[in-house]
Protein backbone atom coordinates (compact mmCIF):
# COMPACT_ATOMS: atom_id res chain seq x y z
CA UNK A 1 0.00 0.00 0.00
CA UNK A 2 2.85 2.37 0.81
CA UNK A 3 4.39 1.69 -2.57
CA UNK A 4 1.12 2.54 -4.31
CA UNK A 5 0.78 5.75 -2.33
CA UNK A 6 4.39 6.70 -3.08
CA UNK A 7 3.94 6.07 -6.80
CA UNK A 8 0.68 8.01 -6.83
CA UNK A 9 2.22 10.98 -4.99
CA UNK A 10 5.27 11.00 -7.24
CA UNK A 11 3.06 10.82 -10.34
CA UNK A 12 0.76 13.60 -9.10
CA UNK A 13 3.67 15.94 -8.33
CA UNK A 14 5.30 15.31 -11.72
CA UNK A 15 2.00 15.77 -13.59
CA UNK A 16 1.22 18.97 -11.69
CA UNK A 17 4.64 20.38 -12.55
CA UNK A 18 4.28 19.54 -16.26
CA UNK A 19 0.74 20.93 -16.41
CA UNK A 20 1.91 24.11 -14.67
CA UNK A 21 4.62 24.54 -17.29
CA UNK A 22 2.02 24.07 -20.03
CA UNK A 23 -0.26 26.68 -18.47
CA UNK A 24 2.69 29.07 -18.19
CA UNK A 25 3.39 28.67 -21.91
CA UNK A 26 -0.28 29.37 -22.70
CA UNK A 27 0.04 32.58 -20.69
CA UNK A 28 3.25 33.41 -22.55
CA UNK A 29 1.44 32.75 -25.83
CA UNK A 30 -1.22 35.34 -25.00
CA UNK A 31 1.46 37.81 -23.90
CA UNK A 32 3.41 37.31 -27.15
CA UNK A 33 0.28 37.72 -29.26
CA UNK A 34 -0.38 41.01 -27.47
CA UNK A 35 3.19 42.16 -28.12
CA UNK A 36 2.95 41.25 -31.81
CA UNK A 37 -0.41 43.03 -32.12
CA UNK A 38 1.12 46.15 -30.57
CA UNK A 39 4.09 46.02 -32.95
CA UNK A 40 1.77 45.55 -35.94
CA UNK A 41 -0.26 48.58 -34.86
CA UNK A 42 2.89 50.68 -34.51
CA UNK A 43 4.13 49.61 -37.94
CA UNK A 44 0.82 50.49 -39.61
CA UNK A 45 0.38 53.88 -37.91
CA UNK A 46 0.37 57.12 -39.89
CA UNK A 47 3.90 58.21 -40.90
CA UNK A 48 5.50 61.09 -39.02
CA UNK A 49 8.57 63.25 -39.41
CA UNK A 50 11.93 61.85 -38.39
CA UNK A 51 12.42 62.40 -34.62
CA UNK A 52 15.15 64.82 -33.61
CA UNK A 53 16.74 62.16 -31.42
CA UNK A 54 15.66 58.71 -32.60
CA UNK A 55 15.72 56.20 -29.76
CA UNK A 56 16.09 52.44 -30.45
CA UNK A 57 13.55 51.59 -27.76
CA UNK A 58 11.01 54.38 -27.99
CA UNK A 59 11.01 54.73 -31.78
CA UNK A 60 11.54 51.18 -33.03
CA UNK A 61 9.07 50.40 -35.87
CA UNK A 62 7.90 54.04 -35.97
CA UNK A 63 6.57 54.95 -39.46
CA UNK A 64 8.32 57.95 -41.00
CA UNK A 65 8.15 59.89 -44.25
CA UNK A 66 11.30 61.47 -45.69
CA UNK A 67 11.84 63.90 -48.55
CA UNK A 68 15.33 64.43 -49.89
CA UNK A 69 17.91 62.75 -52.08
CA UNK A 70 20.06 59.66 -51.97
CA UNK A 71 23.78 60.00 -51.47
CA UNK A 72 26.38 57.92 -53.28
CA UNK A 73 27.04 54.33 -52.37
CA UNK A 74 25.16 51.20 -51.40
CA UNK A 75 26.06 48.55 -48.87
CA UNK A 76 25.22 44.97 -49.84
CA UNK A 77 23.69 42.95 -46.98
CA UNK A 78 23.50 39.26 -47.82
CA UNK A 79 19.99 37.85 -47.43
CA UNK A 80 17.90 34.94 -48.66
CA UNK A 81 14.33 35.61 -49.70
CA UNK A 82 11.73 32.86 -50.00
CA UNK A 83 10.82 32.31 -53.63
CA UNK A 84 13.64 34.51 -54.89
CA UNK A 85 16.80 32.93 -53.53
CA UNK A 86 20.01 34.57 -52.42
CA UNK A 87 20.40 38.28 -52.86
CA UNK A 88 21.22 41.53 -51.13
CA UNK A 89 19.48 44.24 -49.19
CA UNK A 90 20.83 47.55 -50.44
CA UNK A 91 21.46 50.18 -47.78
CA UNK A 92 22.26 53.71 -48.96
CA UNK A 93 22.65 57.14 -47.34
CA UNK A 94 19.74 59.54 -47.65
CA UNK A 95 19.94 63.29 -47.11
CA UNK A 96 16.79 64.88 -45.71
CA UNK A 97 16.36 68.26 -44.01
CA UNK A 98 20.05 68.65 -43.32
CA UNK A 99 20.46 65.16 -41.92
CA UNK A 100 21.95 61.99 -43.40
CA UNK A 101 20.40 58.67 -42.39
CA UNK A 102 20.47 55.12 -43.72
CA UNK A 103 17.74 53.72 -45.95
CA UNK A 104 17.23 50.00 -46.56
CA UNK A 105 16.06 50.30 -50.17
CA UNK A 106 15.07 46.65 -50.57
CA UNK A 107 16.08 43.35 -52.15
CA UNK A 108 17.92 42.56 -55.35
CA UNK A 109 18.99 39.15 -56.63
CA UNK A 110 22.64 38.24 -56.14
CA UNK A 111 23.21 37.82 -59.90
CA UNK A 112 21.69 41.19 -60.81
CA UNK A 113 23.68 44.33 -61.51
CA UNK A 114 24.00 46.65 -58.54
CA UNK A 115 21.78 49.68 -59.28
CA UNK A 116 22.80 53.17 -58.29
CA UNK A 117 20.39 54.99 -55.98
CA UNK A 118 17.78 57.14 -57.76
CA UNK A 119 19.12 60.53 -58.80
CA UNK A 120 17.38 63.74 -57.82
CA UNK A 121 14.53 64.26 -55.38
CA UNK A 122 13.06 61.18 -53.75
CA UNK A 123 10.34 60.31 -51.27
CA UNK A 124 10.70 57.53 -48.71
CA UNK A 125 7.95 55.91 -46.65
CA UNK A 126 9.21 53.37 -44.17
CA UNK A 127 9.83 52.40 -40.56
CA UNK A 128 12.65 53.12 -38.17
CA UNK A 129 14.40 49.95 -37.19
CA UNK A 130 17.45 48.77 -35.28
CA UNK A 131 17.54 45.15 -36.46
CA UNK A 132 19.24 42.34 -34.60
CA UNK A 133 20.35 40.21 -37.54
CA UNK A 134 23.42 38.73 -35.91
CA UNK A 135 23.61 35.29 -34.29
CA UNK A 136 26.54 33.35 -32.86
CA UNK A 137 27.09 31.83 -36.33
CA UNK A 138 26.97 35.11 -38.29
CA UNK A 139 30.34 35.96 -39.91
CA UNK A 140 31.92 39.34 -39.37
CA UNK A 141 30.96 42.02 -41.86
CA UNK A 142 33.47 42.78 -44.61
CA UNK A 143 33.20 46.56 -45.24
CA UNK A 144 36.28 46.53 -47.49
CA UNK A 145 34.70 43.95 -49.79
CA UNK A 146 31.22 45.46 -49.34
CA UNK A 147 29.77 42.19 -48.10
CA UNK A 148 27.63 42.60 -44.99
CA UNK A 149 26.14 39.67 -43.14
CA UNK A 150 24.16 41.70 -40.60
CA UNK A 151 22.64 45.17 -40.58
CA UNK A 152 24.86 46.62 -37.89
CA UNK A 153 23.43 50.13 -37.86
CA UNK A 154 26.38 51.77 -36.09
CA UNK A 155 28.95 50.13 -38.36
CA UNK A 156 26.96 50.91 -41.53
CA UNK A 157 26.50 54.52 -40.43
CA UNK A 158 30.23 54.89 -39.95
CA UNK A 159 30.90 53.42 -43.41
CA UNK A 160 28.48 55.83 -45.10
CA UNK A 161 29.02 58.89 -42.93
CA UNK A 162 25.45 58.92 -41.63
CA UNK A 163 23.59 59.01 -38.34
CA UNK A 164 23.11 55.55 -36.76
CA UNK A 165 19.47 55.61 -37.87
CA UNK A 166 18.01 53.10 -40.32
CA UNK A 167 14.75 53.54 -42.23
CA UNK A 168 13.50 50.30 -43.78
CA UNK A 169 11.61 51.44 -46.88
CA UNK A 170 8.04 50.40 -47.58
CA UNK A 171 7.92 52.49 -50.71
CA UNK A 172 10.42 54.60 -52.64
CA UNK A 173 9.42 57.24 -55.19
CA UNK A 174 10.56 57.18 -57.88
CA UNK A 175 10.37 53.38 -57.82
CA UNK A 176 13.50 51.40 -58.62
CA UNK A 177 13.04 48.68 -61.26
CA UNK A 178 14.39 45.32 -60.16
CA UNK A 179 14.49 46.33 -56.50
CA UNK A 180 11.81 45.06 -54.11
CA UNK A 181 11.34 46.70 -50.69
CA UNK A 182 11.25 44.30 -47.75
CA UNK A 183 9.10 46.22 -45.26
CA UNK A 184 9.35 45.76 -41.52
CA UNK A 185 6.86 43.18 -40.25
CA UNK A 186 6.23 40.71 -37.46
CA UNK A 187 6.75 37.60 -39.58
CA UNK A 188 10.36 37.25 -38.48
CA UNK A 189 9.58 37.53 -34.76
CA UNK A 190 9.34 34.00 -33.33
CA UNK A 191 6.28 32.90 -31.39
CA UNK A 192 6.76 29.24 -30.45
CA UNK A 193 4.81 29.22 -27.20
CA UNK A 194 1.94 27.14 -28.62
CA UNK A 195 4.35 24.35 -29.57
CA UNK A 196 5.94 24.56 -26.14
CA UNK A 197 2.53 24.34 -24.44
CA UNK A 198 1.55 21.30 -26.53
CA UNK A 199 4.87 19.66 -25.63
CA UNK A 200 4.40 20.17 -21.87
CA UNK A 201 0.77 19.01 -21.90
CA UNK A 202 1.75 15.96 -23.98
CA UNK A 203 4.48 15.09 -21.50
CA UNK A 204 1.95 15.49 -18.68
CA UNK A 205 -0.42 13.06 -20.41
CA UNK A 206 2.38 10.54 -20.91
CA UNK A 207 3.48 10.98 -17.30
CA UNK A 208 -0.06 10.35 -16.03
CA UNK A 209 -0.39 7.26 -18.25
CA UNK A 210 2.92 5.85 -17.05
CA UNK A 211 2.00 6.54 -13.42
CA UNK A 212 -1.32 4.75 -13.87
CA UNK A 213 0.47 1.78 -15.42
CA UNK A 214 2.99 1.52 -12.58
CA UNK A 215 0.25 1.87 -9.95
CA UNK A 216 -1.79 -0.86 -11.67
CA UNK A 217 1.21 -3.19 -11.71
CA UNK A 218 1.90 -2.47 -8.05
CA UNK A 219 -1.70 -3.29 -7.12
CA UNK A 220 -1.38 -6.59 -8.96
CA UNK A 221 1.77 -7.38 -7.08
CA UNK A 222 4.23 -6.85 -9.92
CA UNK A 223 7.51 -4.99 -9.70
CA UNK A 224 7.11 -1.22 -10.11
Amino acid sequence: MRRILALSAFGAIGAALLIALGIWQVQRLEWKRSVLADISARIAAAPAALPARPDPDAHRYMPVALSGAFGDGALRVLVSRKGSGAGYRLVSPFDAAGRRVLVDRGYIRADADLPAPPAGAAEIAGNLHWPDDRTAATPRNDPAGNIWFARDVAEMAQALGAEPVLVVARAVAPAEPGLSPIPVGVDGIPNNHLQYAVTWFSLAAIWIAMTAWFVLRARRGGAP
